[in-house]
Protein backbone atom coordinates (compact mmCIF):
# COMPACT_ATOMS: atom_id res chain seq x y z
CA UNK A 1 0.00 0.00 0.00
CA UNK A 2 2.88 2.12 1.05
CA UNK A 3 4.00 2.41 -2.48
CA UNK A 4 1.26 3.27 -4.24
CA UNK A 5 0.08 5.88 -2.41
CA UNK A 6 3.51 7.59 -2.69
CA UNK A 7 2.30 8.00 -5.81
CA UNK A 8 -0.27 8.99 -5.67
CA UNK A 9 -1.42 11.51 -2.78
CA UNK A 10 1.77 10.93 -0.33
CA UNK A 11 3.70 13.17 -2.61
CA UNK A 12 2.47 16.22 -3.07
CA UNK A 13 0.71 15.91 -6.13
CA UNK A 14 -0.84 19.98 -7.10
CA UNK A 15 0.50 19.68 -10.39
CA UNK A 16 -2.14 18.33 -11.49
CA UNK A 17 -2.04 18.91 -15.49
CA UNK A 18 1.22 19.24 -16.13
CA UNK A 19 1.94 20.58 -20.21
CA UNK A 20 -1.28 20.80 -22.06
CA UNK A 21 -2.18 21.68 -25.35
CA UNK A 22 -3.22 24.62 -27.38
CA UNK A 23 -5.87 26.71 -25.45
CA UNK A 24 -9.13 27.82 -26.54
CA UNK A 25 -9.88 31.80 -25.34
CA UNK A 26 -13.35 33.51 -25.39
CA UNK A 27 -14.43 35.96 -23.25
CA UNK A 28 -17.62 36.60 -21.35
CA UNK A 29 -17.31 39.18 -19.13
CA UNK A 30 -20.08 39.58 -16.11
CA UNK A 31 -18.79 42.57 -13.75
CA UNK A 32 -20.35 40.96 -11.16
CA UNK A 33 -17.15 38.61 -11.09
CA UNK A 34 -14.94 40.94 -12.10
CA UNK A 35 -13.83 38.31 -14.91
CA UNK A 36 -10.49 38.80 -16.51
CA UNK A 37 -9.89 36.09 -19.57
CA UNK A 38 -6.14 35.67 -19.82
CA UNK A 39 -4.06 36.10 -23.17
CA UNK A 40 -0.84 34.51 -22.69
CA UNK A 41 1.00 36.34 -25.77
CA UNK A 42 0.28 40.11 -23.66
CA UNK A 43 0.60 38.79 -20.55
CA UNK A 44 3.45 36.28 -20.03
CA UNK A 45 6.46 37.68 -17.58
CA UNK A 46 9.04 38.50 -20.00
CA UNK A 47 8.48 38.40 -23.57
CA UNK A 48 10.51 35.69 -26.10
CA UNK A 49 14.16 36.37 -27.79
CA UNK A 50 13.12 37.15 -31.38
CA UNK A 51 14.48 35.02 -34.52
CA UNK A 52 17.10 36.88 -36.73
CA UNK A 53 16.81 37.95 -39.49
CA UNK A 54 17.07 35.24 -42.47
CA UNK A 55 16.47 35.83 -46.18
CA UNK A 56 13.35 34.25 -47.66
CA UNK A 57 13.70 30.87 -49.78
CA UNK A 58 16.90 30.16 -47.75
CA UNK A 59 18.07 26.70 -46.79
CA UNK A 60 19.79 25.90 -43.31
CA UNK A 61 21.52 22.54 -42.07
CA UNK A 62 21.58 21.01 -39.18
CA UNK A 63 22.86 17.71 -36.87
CA UNK A 64 19.66 17.55 -35.66
CA UNK A 65 16.25 19.16 -35.50
CA UNK A 66 13.92 19.53 -32.71
CA UNK A 67 9.90 20.13 -33.55
CA UNK A 68 8.32 22.17 -30.66
CA UNK A 69 9.84 25.03 -28.73
CA UNK A 70 7.87 23.41 -25.33
CA UNK A 71 9.40 22.52 -22.20
CA UNK A 72 10.05 18.87 -24.25
CA UNK A 73 11.80 20.58 -27.01
CA UNK A 74 14.00 22.76 -25.24
CA UNK A 75 15.16 20.60 -22.56
CA UNK A 76 15.91 18.21 -25.45
CA UNK A 77 18.01 20.95 -27.62
CA UNK A 78 19.68 21.69 -23.99
CA UNK A 79 20.76 18.37 -23.16
CA UNK A 80 21.93 17.85 -26.85
CA UNK A 81 24.10 20.82 -26.52
CA UNK A 82 25.33 20.22 -22.67
CA UNK A 83 25.51 16.68 -22.63
CA UNK A 84 26.34 15.83 -26.47
CA UNK A 85 27.65 18.60 -28.31
CA UNK A 86 30.61 16.59 -30.10
CA UNK A 87 27.53 14.44 -31.73
CA UNK A 88 25.15 16.90 -32.14
CA UNK A 89 27.14 20.32 -32.70
CA UNK A 90 24.73 21.52 -35.04
CA UNK A 91 21.05 21.77 -33.33
CA UNK A 92 17.87 23.64 -34.27
CA UNK A 93 14.42 24.27 -32.18
CA UNK A 94 11.58 25.61 -34.20
CA UNK A 95 8.33 27.16 -33.02
CA UNK A 96 5.36 28.17 -34.90
CA UNK A 97 4.19 30.53 -31.67
CA UNK A 98 5.85 33.77 -31.37
CA UNK A 99 7.04 32.54 -28.08
CA UNK A 100 8.54 29.47 -26.45
CA UNK A 101 7.25 27.58 -23.22
CA UNK A 102 4.53 25.72 -25.22
CA UNK A 103 1.58 25.50 -22.59
CA UNK A 104 3.86 26.99 -19.83
CA UNK A 105 1.90 30.27 -19.48
CA UNK A 106 2.75 32.21 -15.94
CA UNK A 107 0.83 35.52 -15.99
CA UNK A 108 1.64 37.68 -13.39
CA UNK A 109 -0.52 41.17 -12.74
CA UNK A 110 -2.54 43.32 -9.80
CA UNK A 111 0.10 41.89 -7.11
CA UNK A 112 -0.34 38.24 -8.51
CA UNK A 113 1.12 35.67 -10.47
CA UNK A 114 -0.45 32.52 -11.55
CA UNK A 115 -0.12 29.84 -14.06
CA UNK A 116 -2.30 28.64 -16.37
CA UNK A 117 -0.87 25.37 -17.91
CA UNK A 118 1.69 23.21 -15.71
CA UNK A 119 1.99 24.40 -12.12
CA UNK A 120 5.15 23.30 -10.39
CA UNK A 121 7.32 20.07 -11.13
CA UNK A 122 8.73 17.13 -8.41
CA UNK A 123 12.17 18.18 -7.89
CA UNK A 124 14.19 15.08 -9.23
CA UNK A 125 18.00 15.23 -9.95
CA UNK A 126 17.39 14.99 -13.95
CA UNK A 127 14.98 18.12 -13.39
CA UNK A 128 17.42 19.57 -10.65
CA UNK A 129 20.00 19.43 -13.32
CA UNK A 130 17.90 20.96 -16.16
CA UNK A 131 17.58 23.78 -13.71
CA UNK A 132 21.18 24.05 -12.72
CA UNK A 133 22.44 24.37 -16.04
CA UNK A 134 19.31 27.02 -17.47
CA UNK A 135 21.09 29.63 -14.63
CA UNK A 136 18.12 29.59 -12.22
CA UNK A 137 19.44 27.62 -9.11
CA UNK A 138 19.24 30.50 -7.64
CA UNK A 139 15.07 31.19 -8.61
CA UNK A 140 14.29 27.64 -7.52
CA UNK A 141 11.19 28.23 -5.29
CA UNK A 142 10.26 24.64 -3.59
CA UNK A 143 7.28 24.10 -1.61
CA UNK A 144 6.85 23.12 2.64
CA UNK A 145 7.72 19.29 2.69
CA UNK A 146 5.47 18.84 5.30
CA UNK A 147 2.27 20.77 4.47
CA UNK A 148 -0.94 18.75 4.12
CA UNK A 149 -3.00 16.93 1.01
CA UNK A 150 -6.65 16.57 0.91
CA UNK A 151 -9.35 14.47 -0.32
CA UNK A 152 -13.22 15.38 -0.16
CA UNK A 153 -14.94 12.63 1.31
CA UNK A 154 -17.98 12.72 3.12
CA UNK A 155 -18.37 16.54 2.49
CA UNK A 156 -15.23 16.88 4.17
CA UNK A 157 -11.71 17.80 3.13
CA UNK A 158 -9.80 14.76 4.90
CA UNK A 159 -6.21 14.85 5.13
CA UNK A 160 -3.82 12.20 2.86
CA UNK A 161 -1.30 10.47 4.71
CA UNK A 162 2.03 11.79 4.38
CA UNK A 163 4.66 9.09 6.52
CA UNK A 164 3.76 5.88 7.42
CA UNK A 165 2.98 6.77 10.81
CA UNK A 166 -0.09 8.37 9.55
CA UNK A 167 -1.73 5.13 8.23
CA UNK A 168 -2.93 4.00 11.44
CA UNK A 169 -4.70 6.93 12.49
CA UNK A 170 -6.04 8.96 9.17
CA UNK A 171 -10.06 8.85 8.67
CA UNK A 172 -10.01 8.87 5.05
CA UNK A 173 -10.54 5.09 4.93
CA UNK A 174 -11.97 2.63 7.49
CA UNK A 175 -10.28 0.10 9.57
CA UNK A 176 -12.04 -2.56 7.35
CA UNK A 177 -10.65 -0.61 4.12
CA UNK A 178 -7.21 -0.40 5.94
CA UNK A 179 -6.97 -3.98 6.62
CA UNK A 180 -7.62 -5.09 3.03
CA UNK A 181 -5.30 -2.59 1.38
CA UNK A 182 -2.83 -4.01 3.50
CA UNK A 183 -3.18 -7.52 2.64
CA UNK A 184 -3.57 -6.78 -0.88
CA UNK A 185 -0.27 -4.70 -0.88
CA UNK A 186 1.11 -8.16 0.78
CA UNK A 187 -0.05 -10.36 -1.84
CA UNK A 188 -3.31 -11.84 -0.25
CA UNK A 189 -5.49 -10.57 -3.49
CA UNK A 190 -6.50 -12.05 -7.13
CA UNK A 191 -3.59 -12.89 -9.20
CA UNK A 192 -3.14 -10.42 -12.47
CA UNK A 193 -5.73 -11.64 -14.86
CA UNK A 194 -4.25 -12.46 -18.98
CA UNK A 195 -5.55 -8.76 -20.04
CA UNK A 196 -3.92 -5.65 -19.54
CA UNK A 197 -5.83 -3.85 -16.42
CA UNK A 198 -7.05 -0.80 -16.31
CA UNK A 199 -5.98 1.29 -13.18
CA UNK A 200 -9.43 0.67 -11.52
CA UNK A 201 -8.99 -2.92 -11.84
CA UNK A 202 -5.54 -3.13 -10.65
CA UNK A 203 -6.34 -0.83 -7.45
CA UNK A 204 -9.23 -2.55 -6.47
CA UNK A 205 -7.74 -6.26 -6.88
CA UNK A 206 -4.54 -5.29 -5.28
CA UNK A 207 -5.73 -2.71 -2.33
CA UNK A 208 -9.35 -3.15 -2.19
CA UNK A 209 -12.42 -0.86 -2.98
CA UNK A 210 -11.63 2.49 -0.61
CA UNK A 211 -8.58 3.06 -2.04
CA UNK A 212 -9.49 2.71 -5.27
CA UNK A 213 -12.50 5.59 -4.34
CA UNK A 214 -10.90 7.50 -1.93
CA UNK A 215 -7.07 7.74 -2.96
CA UNK A 216 -6.73 6.46 -6.57
CA UNK A 217 -9.94 7.59 -8.75
CA UNK A 218 -9.41 11.36 -7.07
CA UNK A 219 -5.58 11.28 -8.16
CA UNK A 220 -6.23 10.07 -11.58
CA UNK A 221 -8.58 13.04 -12.30
CA UNK A 222 -6.26 15.38 -10.51
CA UNK A 223 -3.19 14.39 -12.67
CA UNK A 224 -4.69 12.62 -16.05
CA UNK A 225 -8.14 14.24 -16.20
CA UNK A 226 -8.66 10.91 -16.71
CA UNK A 227 -11.18 8.10 -16.00
CA UNK A 228 -9.24 5.14 -14.34
CA UNK A 229 -11.74 2.73 -15.79
CA UNK A 230 -9.66 3.59 -18.91
CA UNK A 231 -6.33 4.90 -18.37
CA UNK A 232 -3.97 1.76 -18.33
CA UNK A 233 -2.39 0.76 -15.25
CA UNK A 234 1.24 -0.29 -16.83
CA UNK A 235 1.13 2.77 -19.50
CA UNK A 236 0.15 5.42 -16.79
CA UNK A 237 1.48 4.20 -13.42
CA UNK A 238 4.29 1.84 -14.84
CA UNK A 239 6.54 1.63 -12.05
CA UNK A 240 3.74 0.42 -9.26
CA UNK A 241 2.69 -1.79 -11.98
CA UNK A 242 6.33 -3.47 -12.11
CA UNK A 243 6.41 -3.66 -8.44
CA UNK A 244 3.89 -7.22 -8.54
CA UNK A 245 4.89 -8.27 -12.14
CA UNK A 246 9.04 -8.54 -10.55
CA UNK A 247 7.88 -9.40 -6.88
CA UNK A 248 4.98 -11.22 -6.96
CA UNK A 249 3.33 -8.17 -4.78
CA UNK A 250 3.25 -4.48 -4.19
CA UNK A 251 5.43 -4.85 -0.56
CA UNK A 252 7.09 -8.08 -2.50
CA UNK A 253 8.21 -6.30 -5.64
CA UNK A 254 9.58 -3.32 -2.92
CA UNK A 255 11.52 -4.88 -1.09
CA UNK A 256 13.20 -6.74 -3.72
CA UNK A 257 13.40 -2.96 -5.58
CA UNK A 258 15.71 -1.77 -2.86
CA UNK A 259 17.56 -4.82 -2.47
CA UNK A 260 18.58 -4.41 -6.30
CA UNK A 261 19.27 -0.41 -5.08
CA UNK A 262 21.62 -1.29 -2.89
CA UNK A 263 23.37 -3.90 -4.88
CA UNK A 264 24.28 -1.44 -7.68
CA UNK A 265 26.93 0.79 -7.46
CA UNK A 266 26.23 4.12 -5.87
CA UNK A 267 26.49 7.07 -8.78
CA UNK A 268 27.64 10.26 -7.07
CA UNK A 269 25.56 13.21 -7.14
CA UNK A 270 26.22 16.11 -8.79
CA UNK A 271 27.77 18.55 -6.44
CA UNK A 272 26.02 21.72 -7.77
CA UNK A 273 22.73 20.40 -7.45
CA UNK A 274 20.65 21.40 -4.47
CA UNK A 275 19.30 19.14 -1.98
CA UNK A 276 15.36 19.28 -1.34
CA UNK A 277 13.95 18.72 2.34
CA UNK A 278 11.37 15.90 1.77
CA UNK A 279 8.88 15.07 -0.79
CA UNK A 280 8.16 18.49 -1.85
CA UNK A 281 7.03 20.09 -5.69
CA UNK A 282 8.99 23.17 -7.16
CA UNK A 283 9.00 26.54 -9.59
CA UNK A 284 10.56 29.61 -10.04
CA UNK A 285 10.35 33.01 -8.31
CA UNK A 286 8.43 34.50 -11.36
CA UNK A 287 6.75 31.08 -12.15
CA UNK A 288 7.50 28.20 -14.73
CA UNK A 289 7.77 30.45 -17.15
CA UNK A 290 11.38 31.22 -16.44
CA UNK A 291 12.56 27.75 -17.44
CA UNK A 292 11.98 27.81 -21.29
CA UNK A 293 12.86 31.49 -21.21
CA UNK A 294 15.99 30.79 -19.43
CA UNK A 295 16.99 27.75 -21.99
CA UNK A 296 15.93 29.78 -25.40
CA UNK A 297 17.87 32.87 -23.90
CA UNK A 298 20.97 30.43 -23.67
CA UNK A 299 20.25 28.19 -27.26
CA UNK A 300 20.33 32.15 -29.08
CA UNK A 301 19.76 31.80 -32.39
CA UNK A 302 19.32 27.72 -32.28
CA UNK A 303 15.66 28.84 -31.23
CA UNK A 304 13.65 29.66 -34.63
CA UNK A 305 10.55 31.48 -33.36
CA UNK A 306 7.01 31.81 -35.95
CA UNK A 307 8.48 28.92 -37.85
CA UNK A 308 5.46 26.80 -38.67
CA UNK A 309 6.42 23.07 -40.22
CA UNK A 310 4.49 22.58 -43.42
CA UNK A 311 6.46 19.79 -44.63
CA UNK A 312 8.82 16.60 -44.09
CA UNK A 313 10.78 14.79 -46.40
CA UNK A 314 13.38 12.39 -46.75
CA UNK A 315 16.57 12.05 -49.30
CA UNK A 316 18.20 9.32 -50.71
CA UNK A 317 21.27 10.21 -48.66
CA UNK A 318 19.36 10.09 -45.43
CA UNK A 319 18.99 13.38 -44.60
CA UNK A 320 15.58 14.90 -43.52
CA UNK A 321 14.43 18.16 -45.45
CA UNK A 322 12.39 20.24 -43.50
CA UNK A 323 9.75 23.19 -45.17
CA UNK A 324 9.15 26.07 -42.97
CA UNK A 325 6.47 29.06 -43.20
CA UNK A 326 8.19 31.71 -41.76
CA UNK A 327 8.03 35.61 -41.36
CA UNK A 328 10.87 35.48 -44.10
CA UNK A 329 9.56 33.46 -46.75
CA UNK A 330 9.70 29.51 -47.56
CA UNK A 331 13.15 28.20 -45.40
CA UNK A 332 14.04 24.83 -45.57
CA UNK A 333 16.59 22.81 -43.10
CA UNK A 334 18.49 20.11 -44.37
CA UNK A 335 19.33 18.10 -41.21
CA UNK A 336 20.52 14.56 -40.20
CA UNK A 337 17.91 13.89 -37.46
CA UNK A 338 14.68 14.80 -35.98
CA UNK A 339 12.42 15.01 -32.69
CA UNK A 340 9.14 15.57 -33.07
CA UNK A 341 7.92 17.06 -29.50
CA UNK A 342 4.28 18.21 -30.77
CA UNK A 343 0.88 16.71 -30.09
CA UNK A 344 0.59 13.26 -31.15
CA UNK A 345 -2.26 14.49 -33.58
CA UNK A 346 -0.14 17.71 -35.02
CA UNK A 347 2.53 14.90 -35.67
CA UNK A 348 0.34 12.62 -37.58
CA UNK A 349 -0.82 14.86 -40.30
CA UNK A 350 2.95 15.74 -40.67
CA UNK A 351 3.86 12.51 -40.86
CA UNK A 352 1.24 10.79 -42.71
CA UNK A 353 2.99 11.23 -46.22
CA UNK A 354 6.59 9.07 -45.01
CA UNK A 355 4.72 6.60 -42.70
CA UNK A 356 0.51 5.83 -42.67
CA UNK A 357 0.84 3.60 -40.08
CA UNK A 358 2.60 5.83 -37.68
CA UNK A 359 0.49 8.89 -38.93
CA UNK A 360 -2.61 5.93 -38.07
CA UNK A 361 -1.36 5.52 -34.65
CA UNK A 362 -0.75 8.94 -33.51
CA UNK A 363 -4.28 10.24 -34.39
CA UNK A 364 -5.92 7.64 -31.97
CA UNK A 365 -4.35 9.12 -28.76
CA UNK A 366 -7.17 11.10 -27.03
CA UNK A 367 -6.64 14.40 -25.02
CA UNK A 368 -9.89 15.97 -22.94
CA UNK A 369 -10.78 19.34 -22.80
CA UNK A 370 -10.03 20.84 -19.12
CA UNK A 371 -10.23 24.11 -17.96
CA UNK A 372 -7.79 26.28 -15.30
CA UNK A 373 -9.47 28.53 -13.34
CA UNK A 374 -7.62 31.10 -11.07
CA UNK A 375 -9.52 32.99 -8.70
CA UNK A 376 -8.93 34.61 -5.41
CA UNK A 377 -10.72 35.24 -1.88
CA UNK A 378 -10.28 37.57 1.16
CA UNK A 379 -8.66 35.46 3.35
CA UNK A 380 -11.66 35.27 5.69
CA UNK A 381 -13.52 33.85 3.16
CA UNK A 382 -12.08 30.48 4.14
CA UNK A 383 -13.96 28.26 6.77
CA UNK A 384 -12.41 28.18 9.95
CA UNK A 385 -12.53 24.52 10.08
CA UNK A 386 -10.19 24.36 7.23
CA UNK A 387 -7.39 26.85 8.84
CA UNK A 388 -3.95 25.97 10.18
CA UNK A 389 -2.77 28.12 12.45
CA UNK A 390 -5.47 30.39 11.61
CA UNK A 391 -3.83 30.30 7.95
CA UNK A 392 -5.21 28.34 4.68
CA UNK A 393 -1.97 25.60 4.58
CA UNK A 394 -1.61 22.90 1.94
CA UNK A 395 -0.57 21.91 -1.00
CA UNK A 396 -4.23 21.64 -2.25
CA UNK A 397 -7.51 19.48 -2.59
CA UNK A 398 -8.65 16.23 -4.82
CA UNK A 399 -12.63 15.29 -5.41
CA UNK A 400 -13.36 11.92 -6.01
CA UNK A 401 -16.24 12.04 -8.61
CA UNK A 402 -18.38 10.70 -6.24
CA UNK A 403 -18.58 13.45 -4.33
CA UNK A 404 -20.98 15.42 -5.96
CA UNK A 405 -18.77 18.38 -6.88
CA UNK A 406 -17.59 18.93 -10.76
CA UNK A 407 -14.03 20.47 -10.00
CA UNK A 408 -11.52 17.98 -10.07
CA UNK A 409 -8.81 19.56 -7.77
CA UNK A 410 -8.05 23.09 -6.25
CA UNK A 411 -4.22 24.16 -5.71
CA UNK A 412 -3.47 26.65 -2.74
CA UNK A 413 -1.28 28.86 -4.81
CA UNK A 414 -0.83 31.59 -2.62
CA UNK A 415 0.46 28.95 0.17
CA UNK A 416 2.40 26.45 -2.18
CA UNK A 417 4.72 29.31 -2.81
CA UNK A 418 5.61 32.95 -1.98
CA UNK A 419 4.52 36.25 -3.48
CA UNK A 420 2.07 34.37 -5.65
CA UNK A 421 -0.88 37.03 -4.02
CA UNK A 422 -1.27 40.08 -2.19
CA UNK A 423 -1.36 40.75 1.58
CA UNK A 424 -4.76 39.52 2.77
CA UNK A 425 -5.64 37.39 -0.56
CA UNK A 426 -5.90 33.66 -1.28
CA UNK A 427 -5.15 32.49 -4.59
CA UNK A 428 -6.96 29.16 -5.75
CA UNK A 429 -6.23 27.43 -8.98
CA UNK A 430 -9.14 25.22 -10.34
CA UNK A 431 -9.39 22.57 -12.68
CA UNK A 432 -12.64 21.37 -14.47
CA UNK A 433 -13.47 19.03 -17.25
CA UNK A 434 -11.07 16.06 -18.35
CA UNK A 435 -12.43 12.92 -19.86
CA UNK A 436 -15.48 12.67 -17.77
CA UNK A 437 -16.86 16.53 -17.96
CA UNK A 438 -16.09 17.11 -22.14
CA UNK A 439 -18.92 19.06 -21.65
CA UNK A 440 -16.86 22.12 -20.63
CA UNK A 441 -16.34 23.15 -23.94
CA UNK A 442 -19.95 24.48 -24.45
CA UNK A 443 -19.92 26.35 -21.32
CA UNK A 444 -18.99 30.18 -20.92
CA UNK A 445 -16.24 31.15 -18.86
CA UNK A 446 -18.94 32.43 -16.81
CA UNK A 447 -20.67 29.66 -16.37
CA UNK A 448 -17.67 27.77 -15.57
CA UNK A 449 -16.72 29.95 -12.90
CA UNK A 450 -19.95 30.04 -11.20
CA UNK A 451 -19.54 25.84 -11.37
CA UNK A 452 -16.16 26.26 -9.60
CA UNK A 453 -17.26 28.64 -6.95
CA UNK A 454 -20.28 26.66 -5.91
CA UNK A 455 -18.04 23.72 -5.34
CA UNK A 456 -15.85 25.53 -2.77
CA UNK A 457 -18.65 26.55 -1.07
CA UNK A 458 -19.61 23.01 -0.29
CA UNK A 459 -16.40 22.45 1.83
CA UNK A 460 -13.59 25.20 1.84
CA UNK A 461 -15.16 28.71 0.95
CA UNK A 462 -17.71 30.02 3.49
CA UNK A 463 -21.27 30.25 1.87
CA UNK A 464 -21.73 33.79 1.83
CA UNK A 465 -18.60 34.90 1.19
CA UNK A 466 -18.49 37.34 -1.32
CA UNK A 467 -18.02 36.58 -4.72
CA UNK A 468 -14.24 35.70 -5.73
CA UNK A 469 -12.10 38.30 -8.08
CA UNK A 470 -11.34 36.09 -11.82
CA UNK A 471 -8.25 36.44 -12.60
CA UNK A 472 -7.94 34.48 -15.43
CA UNK A 473 -9.83 30.76 -17.28
CA UNK A 474 -8.21 29.57 -20.10
CA UNK A 475 -10.19 26.56 -21.75
CA UNK A 476 -7.80 24.07 -23.06
CA UNK A 477 -9.81 22.18 -25.46
CA UNK A 478 -6.55 19.16 -25.96
CA UNK A 479 -5.24 19.04 -22.59
CA UNK A 480 -3.77 15.69 -21.38
CA UNK A 481 -3.25 13.02 -23.75
CA UNK A 482 -4.71 10.03 -22.33
CA UNK A 483 -2.48 6.77 -21.37
CA UNK A 484 -5.58 4.47 -21.85
CA UNK A 485 -5.40 0.50 -21.59
CA UNK A 486 -3.33 0.31 -25.17
CA UNK A 487 -1.56 3.21 -25.21
CA UNK A 488 2.22 1.52 -25.09
CA UNK A 489 0.91 -0.73 -28.14
CA UNK A 490 -0.12 2.28 -30.08
CA UNK A 491 2.91 4.02 -29.28
CA UNK A 492 5.40 0.99 -29.95
CA UNK A 493 3.43 0.41 -33.52
CA UNK A 494 4.25 3.98 -34.35
CA UNK A 495 7.84 3.72 -33.64
CA UNK A 496 7.85 0.44 -35.52
CA UNK A 497 6.30 1.92 -38.25
CA UNK A 498 8.79 4.61 -38.56
CA UNK A 499 11.85 2.09 -38.62
CA UNK A 500 9.71 -0.03 -40.96
CA UNK A 501 9.64 2.70 -43.16
CA UNK A 502 13.32 3.79 -43.39
CA UNK A 503 12.82 6.69 -40.98
CA UNK A 504 15.76 6.47 -38.57
CA UNK A 505 16.91 9.29 -37.51
CA UNK A 506 13.13 10.09 -36.41
CA UNK A 507 12.10 10.18 -33.12
CA UNK A 508 8.74 11.05 -30.83
CA UNK A 509 9.41 13.18 -28.11
CA UNK A 510 6.96 15.09 -25.61
CA UNK A 511 4.36 14.34 -22.64
CA UNK A 512 2.16 11.64 -24.82
CA UNK A 513 5.25 9.70 -25.20
CA UNK A 514 7.33 10.66 -21.54
CA UNK A 515 4.56 10.99 -19.22
CA UNK A 516 2.64 13.38 -18.51
CA UNK A 517 4.25 15.00 -15.18
CA UNK A 518 6.18 18.25 -16.64
CA UNK A 519 9.25 16.62 -14.61
CA UNK A 520 8.93 13.35 -16.19
CA UNK A 521 8.84 15.16 -19.85
CA UNK A 522 12.43 16.84 -18.61
CA UNK A 523 13.66 13.24 -17.59
CA UNK A 524 12.77 12.09 -21.03
CA UNK A 525 14.54 15.01 -22.74
CA UNK A 526 17.77 13.29 -21.50
CA UNK A 527 17.02 9.97 -22.74
CA UNK A 528 16.07 11.15 -25.66
CA UNK A 529 18.66 13.28 -26.06
CA UNK A 530 20.96 10.40 -25.92
CA UNK A 531 19.26 8.59 -28.27
CA UNK A 532 19.38 11.07 -30.86
CA UNK A 533 23.80 11.37 -30.03
CA UNK A 534 23.66 7.26 -30.30
CA UNK A 535 21.96 7.68 -33.96
CA UNK A 536 24.53 10.77 -34.94
CA UNK A 537 27.59 8.58 -33.96
CA UNK A 538 26.61 5.84 -36.21
CA UNK A 539 25.71 8.08 -38.80
CA UNK A 540 29.24 9.55 -38.55
CA UNK A 541 30.33 6.27 -39.78
CA UNK A 542 27.94 5.77 -42.66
Amino acid sequence: MTTLTDLSLLRPTPSLFPYLSKPTQRLHIRRSLKLRCSIAEESTISPSKPNPNLDGGGSVTADCVVVGGGISGLCIAQALVTKHRDAAPNVIVTEAKDRVGGNIITVQRDGFLWEEGPNSFQPSDPMLTMVVDSGLKDDLVLGDPNAPRFVLWGGKLRPVPSKPTDLPVFDLMSIGGKIRAGLGAAGIRPPPPDHEESVEEFVRRNLGDEVFERLIEPFCSGVYAGDPSKLSMKAAFGKVWKLEQNGGSIIGGTFKAIQEKNKAPKQPRDPRLPKPMGQTVGSFRKGLTMLPEAISQRLGSKVKLSWKLSGITKSDNGAYTLTYETPEGLISIQSKSVVMTIPSHVASSLLRPLSVGAADALSQFYYPPVAAVSISYPKEAIRTECLIDGELKGFGQLHPRSQGVETLGTIYSSSLFPNRAPAGRVLLLNYIGGSTNPGILSKKESEIVEAVDRDLRKMLINPKAKEPSILGVRVWPQAIPQFLVGHLDLLDTAKSSLQGNGLQGLFLGGNYVAGVALGRCVENAYEVAADVSNFLSQYAYK
